[in-house]
């Protein structure tokens, strides 16, 4: 099995894709059981991996985007390919990557379809018992990052708020609204609570919230079920509004609308996470030119698509340490047989051979 590494295209100009495909260890792994890696130059140069941190794992470097591409059965993506890119996907080629069809050009889903690729997406790789392996440790990495990010965009400077999250003896500390009790909500809810904001999440599965209410002792973070009544009454008071919701591969729903956001306080925070797949917030968007953050009605918003780019070294190793197992049936078994013996893989195709699984990307 022969796999390719392309440097990562940013899908914005004010934004650099610093992550990866696959670390050097993940190629030593390949490379011991006898697959062939070929990277292209300076691909890891942004996540802190040199070429010759790669070679010597193994991996076989070239000189061009066009050669990542050709020279593989199998090309290991981060995100989807970008315009540029679209000359380089080969026929019959497999593509693996965080590629959220949902909201992704349909030309791109043109040229997957007109050159039979088959197309998995790490994002709708899911488990018999509704794990998704690789968004998981991502999610852990947003919900860490989320508490770097709010204390940074409160910051006066920013037009926040001007508060510490923490607050200090005799002044009250940040109050914190997540959406959604999922990996990325609960770890955030536990981020934000370990420094002493008081947090508030919502979600509508009662078996995630109880989980939550457990582990917080009762009383340090606040758990309510997520309705148009409870959104629009705690987002009046968050200093921080963080969406954390996700329906795998799917169109996220829009929770918070615009006179919600109307109704915050100025200098408030949202992230929303849920962005890659539309956003939960009415008034979230992707700027064109590529600005992670920008203002609505007082309100700093940060909606970036490619957040844990911020820290690619560790976002790199998670989803090598995801994509691995998978990465070694492949070349043990062959791409077809591979995905026939694991049902997760086979919940992760968007095309198979150029043909639509997923109902809600066509």
């Amino acid at each position: 099995m022969i796999f390719g590494i392309p440097k990562e295209v940013p899908m914005f100009r004010m934004i650099p894709e610093c992550r990866v495909g696959l670390s050097p260890r993940g190629v030593r792994e390949l490379v011991d059981l006898g697959a062939e890696v070929y990277f292209e130059s300076n691909a890891g140069a942004g996540a802190g991996f040199s070429n010759m941190d790669y070679q010597n794992a193994g991996g076989k470097i070239v000189y061009s985007k066009a050669e990542a591409y050709q020279r593989a059965d199998v090309v290991l993506k981060v995100k989807a390919p970008q315009p540029e890119e679209y000359k380089f996907i080969c026929k019959n080629q497999t593509l693996l990557g965080f590629f959220h069809l949902v909201t992704a050009p349909k030309e791109l889903i043109k040229v997957f379809s007109e050159n039979e690729n088959t197309v998995i997406g790490y994002e709708v790789i899911q488990r018999d018992n509704g794990e998704l392996p690789i968004v998981v440790p991502m999610s852990e990495i947003a919900g860490i990052l989320s508490v770097q990010l709010a204390g940074r965009l409160l910051e006066s400077v920013h037009c926040g708020r001007g508060i510490l999250l923490s607050g200090i003896p005799g002044i009250s500390p940040a109050e914190v609204v997540i959406l959604g009790a999922g990996t990325l909500g609960r770890t955030a809810a536990r981020s934000f609570s370990g420094i002493g904001a008081n947090v508030y999440i919502l979600d509508i599965n009662k078996n995630a919230l109880e989980r939550i209410f457990e582990h917080s002792n009762g009383g340090k973070v606040t758990t309510l079920f997520s309705n148009h009544f409870n959104i629009e009454k705690v987002v009046k008071f968050a200093d921080v509004l963080i969406g954390a919701v996700l329906i795998p591969g799917e169109r996220t729903p829009t929770l918070v609308t615009r006179e919600m956001v109307k109704s915050m306080k100025k200098g408030a925070v949202i992230l929303d996470f849920s962005i890659d797949q539309g956003g939960c917030v009415e008034t979230s968007k992707t700027t064109p030119c590529g600005e992670f953050s920008y203002i609505v009605d007082g309100v700093v918003h940060f909606c970036m698509p490619t957040a844990t780019t911020l820290v690619a070294r560790t976002a790199t190793h998670a989803i090598t340490n995801g994509v691995i197992p998978y990465l070694q049936c492949f070349d043990k078994y062959g791409v077809k047989e591979a995905i026939e013996q694991c049902p997760e893989l086979q919940k992760g195709i968007y095309l198979d051979n150029g043909n639509v699984v997923k109902e809600y990307i066509k």
